[in-house]
C-alpha cells in the first residue's frame, strides 16, 4: 500500500475516518523519495521498533521486509487502520516515553533498528529515551525538525553546535539522511524536517558525570568556556585556564569549538 501517495493517503484516512491531531502533532508523511530514504537506511535490520507510526506511512514498507517489526503508537484511532496498512507489524497501544525501549528492542532479531517521524513537542525526551537504549541497537533513523537536527549535526566551531550536540555525537556517529520540506508532509508543518541516521559509539567513562559537565560548560554559550567553567566548577580563572592550557585550548576559546575528545580530556582533568 503506497500510503506516500498524497491522493491514496487521503483515501486511506477517509476511509479509517482519521484526521490529523494537533494535539498530538500529527503531521503524516507523503513522500516517496523520503520514504525510500529511510526504508535504505533501515535495510540491514531484521528487527525494527518505530515510534509513533500514525496510518503506517513507514510501517507498511518496513514491516514488509523486516524480520520483525513492533509499532509504538498512543492514538487510539491508528491501531485499527495499521492492521489494514502494516498487518504484519506487531502494534501496541502505549507512550513510548513509559516503556522500557531497552526491554523491547530485546524482544526483536538483531541486528536491531528504531525508526520515528518524531513529534516535535517531545522531540527531546525520545532522543534522551532512545539514546538510553543504544546498546540495544544497531541504528536509528529519525525524523525531526530541520533547526533540531542541524545542532545534533553541528561541527565543532559551528555556532549551532551546543551541549545537545556534544553529548549525542558521544553517544552516536551521527549522518544525514534526507531534507524533507514540510509540502512532503499532510498536513503542512510550520517547519522543514531533516533525517538523521544515529549509530551507537562505545560508552565512555563516567557518562553521567560528562554530560553534567558539558551542559554546565554551555549554560551561557556566547561566553568563553573558561567563565562557564569557572561560574559552573566555582574554581578561579588562573586554575581553569591552566587546565585549559594543558589540553591544548587557548584562554578564549568557547564551548562550541571543542571536539568530543577535548571534552573527555578536560573533564578527566578537572576531576568533576
Amino acid at each position: 500500500m503506497n500510503l506516500y501517495d498524497p491522493a491514496t493517503l487521503k483515501k486511506f484516512l477517509a476511509r479509517h475516518g482519521i484526521a490529523p491531531s494537533k494535539g498530538l502533532g500529527q503531521h503524516f508523511l507523503c513522500s516517496q523519495g523520503a520514504v525510500s530514504s529511510i526504508v535504505s537506511a533501515l535495510a540491514d535490520c531484521r528487527g525494527v521498533c518505530e515510534i509513533g507510526p500514525g496510518p503506517g506511512v513507514l510501517t507498511s514498507p518496513i514491516s514488509a521486509s523486516a524480520e520483525k517489526m513492533i509499532a509504538l503508537e498512543l492514538d487510539r484511532q491508528m491501531i485499527e487502520a495499521l492492521k489494514d496498512s502494516a498487518p504484519r507489524a506487531e502494534v501496541r497501544q502505549v507512550d513510548a516515553l513509559t516503556v522500557s525501549l531497552s526491554d523491547l528492542m530485546r524482544e526483536l532479531p538483531s541486528p536491531r533498528g528504531v525508526v520515528s517521524n518524531l513529534p516535535y513537542y517531545i522531540t527531546g525526551p525520545l532522543l534522551a529515551k532512545i539514546a538510553e537504549a543504544r546498546s540495544e541497537m544497531s541504528v536509528a533513523v529519525l525524523m525531526m525538525q530541520k533547526e533540531v537536527a542541524q545542532r545534533i549535526l553541528a561541527k565543532p566551531g559551528n555556532g549551532d553546535r551546543g551541549s545537545l550536540s556534544v553529548c549525542l555525537q558521544l553517544q552516536f556517529e551521527i549522518s544525514l539522511v534526507a531534507q524533507v520540506p514540510a509540502s512532503a508532509f499532510m498536513p503542512p508543518p510550520k517547519v522543514d524536517s531533516t533525517v538523521v541516521r544515529l549509530v551507537p559509539r562505545p560508552p565512555v567513562a563516567n557518562e553521567e558525570g560528562l554530560f553534567g559537565f558539558v551542559r554546565m560548560a554551555f549554560a551561557q554559550p556566547r561566553k568563553t568556556l573558561a567563565n562557564n567553567l569557572m561560574a559552573g566548577l566555582h574554581r578561579s580563572r588562573d586554575e581553569v585556564v591552566l587546565h585549559l592550557e594543558r589540553a591544548g585550548l587557548g584562554e578564549k576559546v568557547r564551548p562550541h569549538d571543542l571536539a568530543e575528545d577535548q571534552w573527555t580530556s578536560l573533564h578527566a582533568m578537572l576531576q568533576v
